[in-house]
């Protein structure tokens, strides 16, 4: 390429192996940010929460399942990554004896109305109250998950998105209980 009266030479970038290596990953973990699970071992507590659609539900009507207890909120960009795989996993897992119970953090049910209408969720939501997250020793970051077994105990908690491969390692072994 010649800039006035000089020639200058542009050489084409190509990136090593490693570039690639690292931008890969960079790319995963924004997309899929890691999840932190813990061992639990608790009795659950006593939570009574209304549905989106008006029905009224408990922990302990939801005795004899597996459940799956997620805090998150619309305007959450990880909440809503993680939907489509709880969706799927809700549908598949159902029949066997899995529950989700998904809590929005929103202030008004309204968005939260809208967005599991617009990406055909079915799985029970309700608003959360303050009380909920202390409940369960506190929720600090979203998304938040706790598992319980089949006797009400909280198992795991998961701090994190969760996925599809998460969910089976997590929750068909307490399902087999």
């Amino acid at each position: 390429m010649k800039a006035g009266n000089m020639w200058v030479r542009v050489k084409k970038y190509r990136p090593d192996w490693l570039t690639l290596v690292l931008l890969g990953l960079i790319v995963y973990v924004w997309f899929r940010p890691p999840a932190w699970v813990s061992d639990e071992n608790r009795a659950v507590p006593e939570v009574k929460v209304t549905l989106l659609d008006g029905r009224q539900t408990s922990l302990e009507q939801l005795r004899g399942k597996v459940v799956l207890v997620n805090f998150w909120a619309t305007w959450c960009p990880y909440c809503r990554h993680e939907m489509a795989d709880m969706e799927r996993f809700y549908r598949d897992y159902r029949a066997q004896g899995f529950e989700i119970l998904a809590l929005s953090q929103d202030d008004v049910p309204e968005p939260v109305h809208q967005f599991m209408a617009k990406e055909g969720y079915h799985f029970p939501v309700a608003m959360a109250e303050a009380r909920h997250a202390v409940a369960f020793g506190g929720v600090s970051r979203l998304p938040t998950s706790f598992l319980i077994d089949k006797q009400g105990r909280i198992r795991k908690k998961i701090s994190g998105q969760v996925h599809y491969v998460r969910l089976e390692e997590l929750v068909t072994p307490l399902l087999a209980e």
